[in-house]
């Protein structure tokens, strides 16, 4: 078997997956179980369930590959996979271009068919093109995705930077860099952010509101007084005893899924 190699994550339209070459020979492409079922919007276990009903139409080494028969224990982060899910999978299939064919002919519908067609044009392409010795296709895709790649991290860095500082005026000029960075323009996109009080927090997960506050306070989700964070942000409410206003602080769904997770546990 080649050496397998993760190349960073790969991006194709709408989708983004874990990139890999090696396995099936120098410089060949694969793509995982897991972000197969995730471009087809189907569970992996489904997914799975396919392969292992098929298994012996699927040649080891060919078109496909069971990493946790392959690879150390100690590396399923370099493959995108929390310790957890490592540990309970049974398997975790990495398929070639050929393999992910034979699993088309299995799943058989148009919606498959024209996904392949998708990624065959813009994802395993690039190994034709460095089969076939053109190099300069090779390196205008690479330096392609290099800037592209070079323009999303300074864009993050800028944000990070913007989201820390406590002047309006010099986070939005930030964010407006950042805007410029990723799409040429001097611009802020505008999202709409949906914020809930704790009563409201409470009422969806079935718990009182000073019980949503406690966990907060636990977790350290609430910003320094008046900023915001991707939790939520602080706000002025009047008091339900007086006629005085009140910091109060507002959870975005960030917020709720934090607070939800602790409870879980």
């Amino acid at each position: 078997m080649e050496s397998l190699k993760v190349i960073g994550q790969e991006k194709m339209g709408e989708f983004e997956f874990t990139g890999i070459e090696g396995g099936f020979g120098e410089g060949k492409k694969a793509m995982l179980a897991r972000d197969i079922a995730l471009v087809h919007s189907r569970l992996v276990k489904e997914i799975n369930k396919l392969i292992n009903n098929n298994r012996s139409r699927f040649k080891d080494g060919i078109d496909i590959i069971d990493l946790k028969q392959v690879i150390s224990n100690n590396l399923f982060y370099e493959y995108g996979f929390t310790k957890a899910q490592w540990g309970n999978a049974n398997h975790i299939y990495l398929l070639s271009e050929r393999g992910y064919a034979k699993l088309l002919k299995i799943m058989d519908d148009d919606k498959a068919w024209d996904i392949y067609d998708e990624l065959v044009d813009n994802y395993f392409n690039m190994r034709v093109a460095i089969k076939e010795n053109k190099p300069a296709i090779v390196n205008q895709e690479r330096l392609a995705i290099m800037k592209d790649n070079s323009a999303t991290r300074r864009a993050n860095i800028l944000y990070k930077i913007a989201m820390a500082t406590e002047s309006t005026s010099s986070k939005e000029a930030l964010l407006a860099k950042a805007a410029e960075v990723l799409t040429g323009e001097m611009t802020i996109p505008v999202m709409k952010v949906k914020y809930y009080s704790a009563g409201e927090v409470g009422k969806k997960l079935g718990i009182k509101a000073q019980k949503v506050g406690k966990i907060a306070n636990r977790l350290g989700l609430k910003a320094e007084q008046p900023s915001q964070n991707k939790y939520g942000r602080w706000a002025n409410s009047k008091s339900r005893y007086s006629d005085k206003e009140v910091p109060q602080w507002l959870y975005t769904d960030e917020g709720i899924k934090a607070v939800k997770k602790e409870l879980e546990k």
